[in-house]
């Protein structure tokens, strides 16, 4: 059973890799955007999304690999906190550059523009804040997925389904719980870690709607 277990949250682990994330997002955008809103041109999500995955999770993990290869870094993972910071600078980097792809190539809409600045920004606080303590990258990445689910119901003007709500929170307590049961983090680390993903994407565009 405790094999089982362990195996289950590697698993999830690897599924819910926080690079991974964005890709995720993008592509429920397209689909959630073509049947609330309208049709996309099918040019459009095919460039969002080989562009997503391309700055967001090809290149960063690239950099990881190569880092890996160097002795800098000793899993994908980046168990240990003080090898972190080149990494997420890569990422940041990486995030940079598609913000600039959604913004200026894309022309996406603000919600969307909203959660990729907040997804950027909440990788540069992951770096400052491992520094001094672990929190977890995972729970930010599935977080920020939740904030941008929000954002995009709000910048729709549509209440989010009951199912949809289930899921991700459901999904959100089972990372929580496999960071937990291979060690990774502590319950505040995880829960700070959630907490972050969620305020940084959907906070901007919530703020912004606000004053507008």
């Amino acid at each position: 059973m405790n094999k089982a277990l362990d195996i289950a949250a590697k698993a999830l682990s690897i599924v819910l890799y926080p690079l991974f994330i964005p890709t995720y997002g993008i592509v429920l955008f397209c689909v959630a955007y073509s049947h609330h809103v309208q049709p996309m041109l099918p040019v459009w999500p095919i460039v969002a999304i080989t562009g997503t995955f391309f700055l967001t999770c090809l290149l960063p993990i690239t950099a990881i690999w190569l880092l890996m290869r160097r002795g800098k870094v000793q899993d994908l993972y980046i168990d240990n906190a003080s090898e972190r910071t080149v990494p997420y600078l890569y990422a940041v980097l990486g995030f940079g550059f598609w913000c600039y792809l959604l913004i200026a190539i894309l022309h996406a809409p603000l919600y969307l523009n909203c959660v990729a600045i907040g997804a950027t920004v909440a990788i540069g606080l992951i770096a400052l804040i491992n520094r001094t303590w672990k929190i977890s990258a995972h729970l930010t990445g599935l977080g920020g997925f939740v904030g941008g689910l929000m954002s995009y119901y709000a910048g729709v003007g549509m209440f989010p389904s009951l199912w949809m709500l289930i899921l991700c929170l459901a999904l959100s307590l089972l990372l929580m719980c496999a960071r937990l049961r291979v060690n990774a983090h502590t319950p505040e680390q995880v829960c700070a870690g959630w907490l972050l993903g969620i305020a940084c994407t959907f906070l901007p565009y919530g703020i912004i709607s606000y004053a507008v």
